[in-house]
């Protein structure tokens, strides 16, 4: 990786585009640090360091926007709105005829759906930009600070109508920097920012785990995570890199005096198809009884049941649902976004079949059948990396949101290998060997 960077430097081109990619890092970084109008920054610094890392529901999203979220910033909502509008899209062409027509005409159709992202973050940005300054107002997001009611000392409309425009147009900055890194940088810009964004959060979160830890000073914990870390960072490369390759051959066709055709090749289906979007559905999904609990503010039986089973990420019925909602994501969002079906019609359209298996409906039950068979393990995997870290680290003062955590290792891995394979690919378009050396 890190020859392949070395190379990448002593191209031209390719050297502007990393660094045009590490300008666009630099603006976002300094804009998560830009507080937004109408917010007393002493009271929010003072909760910030009450809350000593324990950043409850609103974890996952600080998370992914850099820390900002807690900050109350211009860039509060990071990139958060473009991936759950992306999201939502994409589940919606499975069920919207349009979308899917939109699907398959090509670079034309996927500009339009581009366009409806863009429209459907703006209006995510607003309504969550919205809930989190009622938040702010109402003392909510920092539980138990002292100053919590100070964060917003002008409770007019104007100022919330400004906040809220303030951050919605920083979302729409950050979605145009990802656009800038995809078009001009090195590609794949909105997985670069997440990816930035998650890895900002490290050096703080491994620092406390020094300064909380009892033995050497803290240095024997902090080594152990290091050497945890590196442990899981090998499994979920190994993992990711693996694949099921079927094999598929091609007849030969005669058009014309031309033969067409008669190559051989495979599908490769990855052992986690789904990614780390299943983690990211079941995180969402229990935080919702927990949010209610906290705006209700109700002391009712339920109530209780919620706090002590489901908002508490220790608790056994936390963990037991966490991991089957995973399991469960895993295999419907597998379900949506790969289609044997439509797999086997292209197949049997150019001439394409698997050996042993006949062309057609056959073709697709076994694809379905292979499916099936590799999302078992997938799934349980992504399942037991989203949880031994908060068991197994718990020891050492880990929370929910620490950075060898489930969604922010998956992440942080395969972004990486993505962007260290798109500079590999750009680097042997642009050395050719010819026939004599």
């Amino acid at each position: 990786m890190l020859t392949a960077f070395a190379r990448a430097f002593k191209t031209p081109d390719l050297r502007k585009k990393l660094l045009f990619t590490l300008g666009i890092i630099v603006v976002y970084r300094l804009g998560t640090h830009v507080p937004i109008p109408g917010v007393d920054y002493k009271s929010v610094q003072e909760c910030v360091d009450q809350a000593s890392g324990n950043q409850g529901l609103f974890g996952l999203v600080n998370m992914f926007s850099g820390g900002a979220l807690l900050q109350i910033t211009v860039f509060a909502l990071g990139i958060m709105p473009y991936i759950t509008a992306s999201i939502i899209l994409q589940l919606l062409t499975v069920v919207i005829p349009r979308l899917e027509a939109l699907k398959k005409e090509g670079q034309a159709g996927t500009a339009k759906i581009t366009q409806y992202t863009r429209y459907l973050t703006v209006a995510l940005a607003i309504l969550q930009g919205t809930g989190l300054v009622a938040t702010a107002r109402s003392g909510a997001l920092f539980s138990g600070c002292t100053v919590a009611g100070q964060i917003v000392p002008d409770q007019a409309i104007f100022t919330t109508v400004v906040m809220v425009i303030c951050m919605t147009a920083g979302t729409c900055v950050v979605m145009w920097l990802g656009e800038l890194i995809t078009d001009r940088g090195i590609g794949n810009g909105m997985s670069i920012l997440m990816f930035i964004s998650i890895a900002a959060t490290f050096p703080s979160a491994l620092w406390a785990i020094k300064t909380q830890g009892e033995l050497a000073g803290g240095w024997i914990e902090f080594g152990t995570v290091i050497l945890v870390g590196l442990v899981m960072v090998g499994l979920v490369v190994f993992v990711e890199q693996a694949q099921r390759r079927i094999p598929v051959q091609y007849a030969k066709r005669m058009i014309g005096r031309r033969s067409y055709g008669g190559t051989s090749t495979y599908i490769p289906l990855k052992v986690n198809q789904a990614g780390v979007i299943p983690v990211i559905f079941a995180s969402s999904l229990l935080y919702i009884p927990a949010l209610i609990v906290q705006f209700s503010n109700s002391t009712a039986g339920w109530a209780t049941w919620i706090t002590k089973n489901l908002a508490d990420t220790a608790a056994t019925p936390h963990i037991i649902l966490y991991f089957f909602l995973i399991v469960f994501f895993a295999f419907f969002y597998v379900a949506i976004s790969f289609n044997p079906e439509e797999v086997a019609d292209n197949m049997k359209k150019y001439g394409g079949f698997i050996p042993g298996i006949r062309a057609g409906r056959p073709t697709a039950e076994y694809l379905s059948y292979v499916l099936n068979r590799i999302t078992w393990p997938g799934s349980l995997y992504l399942g037991l990396i989203a949880l031994v870290p908060t068991m197994a680290l718990a020891g050492f003062g880990a929370n929910q949101n620490f950075p060898f955590g489930g969604t922010s290792i998956l992440i942080i891995v395969g972004v990486g290998l993505e962007t260290v394979k798109q500079i590999e690919s750009q680097l042997q378009q642009r050395n050719y060997e010819g026939f004599l050396r």
